[in-house]
């Protein structure tokens, strides 16, 4: 494409949607950032001053679509939130919901093989999201049992698993997580198929992503990493080389690591992850041990609740300019692509912690740790045994009538559960984008590639930030959230299509397994 014609596209696009960017993998159903079993205690960035709020607003439903089939509502209008869930829009009466608000579990028994379990509300809320917040245990196991979702939240932004961290119990909390992992894996089975189709229509190529972390928080940018990703496609299998072994939002370890990918392999055995320095590797586990889900229900219980939501509703991309007399659109060279550069305005990182659920010692030691790191300290493993924590003291029983929460008004849901104590913050994201017209590769096509190696959790945020609507042409270059206080300028620097030979995807005879090598894959 000609540089005449390449300054003839749009200089505005606008689209409209919003993105749960920051947390888009297991954890953060649960509304928690990054919660390593490496680490004893989560620490997030601490707040002092608490102050007890009332439920936001929800948002403004603006999609219509059909209700499920299987409901017994008389009306066929309904919204669907972004976890793509009907919610009912009239007040006429929920059935499950109903009996699960009022814990009549024989009544659940009678409805739940008929009904839609995965139905929301008029105020967003699962029959699961109400059985935990009032704590109806066995309204919930039964849901459990027949698949309720667990990553769906409500229209303040929370999920079960979520909702039941603040309630405290741990029997149901551990249920929540098994089942999220769970349908988790189910959910990767079935996608299985249709990946592995994809790569083998894709032409095989190598591809370097450079990347560059910052931040705004002082002392923080200077110990925040770099790495250069280098990805091998042929047929069915990937490999990926980094540095960058570990990267939360608490700690970075570096290293010299390959992931493979093999598609022709069963799929326990698909995934595997070298340490080229020990010379180990190690198999990435869908089922874990009974002691590492019970140390990550410690973690939770005694960790912020956190969502956060990259809100994309206000986006516009603008022609980025250049020149101080004559000003015109910004063009050049990133690697070997050219391509245009746009300002991103609108973007705003929405967030929420709770901490109802915590006790005075617990955010103190949380707020030692978070200063210690942001010193550029080390976070110590301890060695002795942990004491496992204990389920809190229930809330009040709730008094509420089901119609009063029914018939409650829209943006005003009775808050059920434990009382809050929630802070929410809201930040403008600037960020910058370059699309080039001349890159081999097509978005889909590396939405594919990304899939595969989303278990390292900054190339997820990758992935769902490219889903948004952006400008023509391939993103070779662009600003991405990765955590609260954390962004990343990642840069596509080469591209070639090539052959390898099969040994690069294969595990070298001379490395031993170390099941446990990584603990957080």
């Amino acid at each position: 494409m000609t540089g005449e014609k390449r300054r003839s596209l749009r200089k505005d696009h606008k689209p409209s949607k919003e993105v749960e960017l920051l947390e888009p993998d297991e954890e953060a159903a649960a509304g928690t950032f990054g919660s390593s079993r490496t680490n004893r205690v989560k620490a997030n960035k601490i707040f002092n001053n608490h102050r007890l709020i009332k439920p936001p607003a929800i948002q403004q439903q603006n999609q219509l679509s059909q209700i499920n089939a299987n409901t017994n509502i008389n009306t066929h209008t309904a919204a669907t939130d972004d976890n793509k869930n009907p919610i009912i829009l009239s007040t006429q009466e929920f059935p499950v919901h109903e009996c699960v608000f009022k814990g009549d579990v024989r009544r659940l028994s009678s409805l739940i093989r008929t009904q839609n379990i995965a139905q929301k509300d008029v105020h967003g809320n699962t029959p699961l999201h109400l059985a935990v917040m009032m704590g109806h245990k066995e309204c919930a196991h039964l849901l459990l049992a027949h698949n309720a979702p667990v990553k769906v939240k409500n229209a303040q932004g929370w999920s079960p698993l979520a909702e039941a961290i603040s309630y405290g119990d741990r029997q149901m909390i551990t249920a929540l997580l098994r089942k999220l992992k769970q349908q988790s894996r189910e959910s990767v089975e079935d996608k299985r198929p249709r990946l592995l189709k994809a790569l083998r229509e894709l032409g095989d190529f190598y591809l370097e992503v450079h990347w560059d972390f910052q931040s705004w928080v002082p002392l923080l940018s200077r110990i925040l990493p770099s790495d250069a990703c280098k990805i091998y496609k042929q047929g069915i299998n990937i490999r990926l080389d980094t540095t960058l072994i570990d990267f939360t939002d608490m700690k970075c370890q570096r290293g010299d690591l390959s992931f493979t990918f093999r598609g022709d392999a069963p799929p326990t055995e698909s995934f595997v992850v070298l340490d080229n320095e020990q010379k180990v590797y190690q198999r990435i586990h869908h089922e874990e041990s009974e002691m590492e889900t019970e140390e990550e229900v410690d973690i939770l219980m005694s960790s912020d609740i956190y969502s956060a939501t990259l809100s994309t509703k206000s986006i516009t991309f603008t022609r980025t300019q250049t020149g101080w007399l004559f000003r015109e659109d910004k063009t050049e060279r990133v690697g070997s692509f050219l391509a245009d550069f746009f300002s991103v305005n609108g973007l705003v990182l929405e967030s929420r912690k709770r901490r109802e659920h915590l006790s005075e010692e617990d955010i103190l030691r949380n707020k030692a740790f978070m200063e210690s790191w942001s010193k550029g300290g080390h976070l110590i493993e301890h060695t002795y045994e942990p004491v496992r924590r204990q389920s809190l003291t229930p809330p009040p029983p709730n008094t509420l009538s089901w119609e009063e929460y029914i018939t409650a008004e829209n943006g005003r849901a009775p808050h059920l559960g434990r009382e809050l104590v929630c802070k929410e913050s809201k930040k403008n994201f600037k960020a910058t984008v370059a699309m080039s017209q001349d890159f081999p590769l097509g978005i889909e096509s590396l939405l594919n590639v990304l899939e595969v190696i989303a278990p390292f959790k900054h190339f997820n945020k990758l992935r769902e930030f490219v889903q948004m609507k952006l400008p023509p042409g391939f993103p070779v270059k662009l600003d991405i959230p990765v955590f609260p206080t954390v962004t990343a300028t990642v840069t596509f620097q080469e591209f070639r299509y090539d052959t390898f030979d099969d040994s690069i995807f294969t595990i070298p005879s001379d490395f031993k397994e170390d099941p446990s090598r990584f603990p957080d894959l």
